[in-house]
């Protein structure tokens, strides 16, 4: 009887020890795209501080919390200009960077993928 209490004890212990743990991933990648918006806005203002003229370029990348992300500046609504791999970051390219994010000209957050 006493080992019987003691095993759905251990079962109870861990189904809260995953609960917790899926809770705290979850508000970690819930955090994780305003972080990274905000980060990728920075960079757009560092380099329209040095005088860059934004048309259809990469403009850096970010280590983030779930891979690296490259920074592109596109067209709204997306031109062929876009597509072309020099107007590209490399590292998305050739896979450095598993995910990129799209800033309009303005600055403004155009998808995150």
């Amino acid at each position: 009887m006493k080992k019987k209490i003691l095993v759905m004890l251990l079962i109870v212990f861990l189904v809260v020890v995953v609960l917790i743990f899926v809770f705290y991933l979850r508000s970690c990648c819930e955090k994780s795209d305003n972080y990274l918006e905000s980060r990728a806005v920075d960079l757009y203002n560092v380099k329209k501080a040095q005088g860059v003229d934004f048309d259809s370029q990469c403009l850096g990348i970010l280590k983030g919390v779930q891979g690296n992300y490259a920074v592109d500046i596109v067209h709204v609504p997306r031109s062929a200009e876009d597509n072309l791999p020099e107007n590209q970051c490399e590292a998305y390219r050739n896979g450095t960077a598993t995910h990129f994010i799209e800033l309009d000209k303005k600055g403004n957050i155009v998808r995150i993928v």
